[in-house]
């Protein structure tokens, strides 16, 4: 396994095992500690979560197994996020939350529902055209200087989106989480990992396998990709085209940290096996133009 820097003291697994669908995943408190300890095993230490999903409840699911075995937390870091408000009895449409009231509110949630003592990064999990800059910085300072919250980061923020809240902020934003694949690469256009680059700081990447599109989707650019991720396959040796697609993704010099979803030790151990892999400058365009349809300017 490799790991980056994120910050003094901070190291994150350069896979990072995320939570999201951990429901689908149907394993009970002690499968849970047993999944978590063959992750750990191999090197995926970094776990990505966020206060929304299960619908509130992946959280406590997870606290569940580091109640039960509180040394794994000794071995990983935690990832949460806030921000977003699904619809209940008190919300009645789908909004965003990023006043210091909620921020700091649905930290301490999640504090108490994982069982631990601090959050080793916390995102404001989508930019919201109604946010208060200052009143964020003001969540941050207080949620840092209490040792509730290590470090801070964003996720799924342009580059005005970025600098705005940066240019309030008293403690570094150390990431941003984006969408970022072989067959999603907006990102890469559109200024964010350029600017994470100038920042000197590494984007975390979630669906980086396009939600699966690249097996399953039956589009003339998902065809065309496929042709192109085997012929590349054979050629660096890999078992099978999600070790090419997340090679393109760890080629890359920002040193990406993709996010992989899946609840089964040998799916999880894809993208960390294709860490052996580096593609040449030739081979990382063939699959940008097999995407693109058409060759470089």
């Amino acid at each position: 396994m490799e790991y980056v820097k994120m910050a003094e003291g901070l190291e994150y697994s350069r896979v990072v095992l995320g939570f999201w669908r951990l429901l689908d995943w149907n394993l009970n408190t002690d499968q849970l500690i047993h999944y978590l300890e063959e992750c750990l095993e191999i090197g995926i230490t970094t776990m990505d979560h966020a206060d929304i999903y299960g619908n509130y409840t992946v959280e406590e699911k997870f606290g569940e197994a580091l109640k039960k075995r509180p040394d794994l937390k000794n071995r990983m870091q935690i990832i949460t996020k806030c921000g977003i408000v699904y619809p209940s009895e008190t919300a009645r449409v789908k909004y965003y939350d990023y006043s210091k009231k909620h921020i700091k509110q649905q930290a301490e949630k999640s504090l108490q529902n994982m069982g631990i003592d601090c959050i080793d990064t916390l995102l404001l999990h989508r930019p919201s055209p109604f946010m208060d800059p200052g009143e964020i910085s003001q969540a941050f300072e207080e949620l840092h200087r209490e040792g509730k919250v290590r470090t801070f980061g964003v996720s799924n923020f342009l580059p005005n989106e970025f600098s705005l809240l940066k240019s309030y902020l008293t403690v570094p934003l150390i990431t941003n989480q984006v969408e970022l694949s072989v067959l999603r690469m907006q990102n890469l256009e559109n200024g964010v990992i350029q600017l994470c680059m100038q920042e000197g700081i590494h984007p975390m990447l979630w669906s980086p396998l396009a939600g699966g599109k690249i097996f399953t989707g039956e589009g003339e650019t998902e065809k065309r990709l496929r042709k192109v991720l085997e012929i590349i396959r054979e050629e660096i040796g890999a078992e099978d085209i999600d070790e090419v697609a997340f090679a393109w993704l760890f080629s890359h010099p920002a040193e990406m940290l993709p996010i992989t979803g899946s609840g089964e030790i040998k799916l999880a151990q894809r993208p960390v096996k294709a860490l052996k892999y580096r593609l040449t400058p030739e081979q990382w365009f063939m699959i940008w133009t097999a995407v693109k349809g058409h060759k470089v300017p």
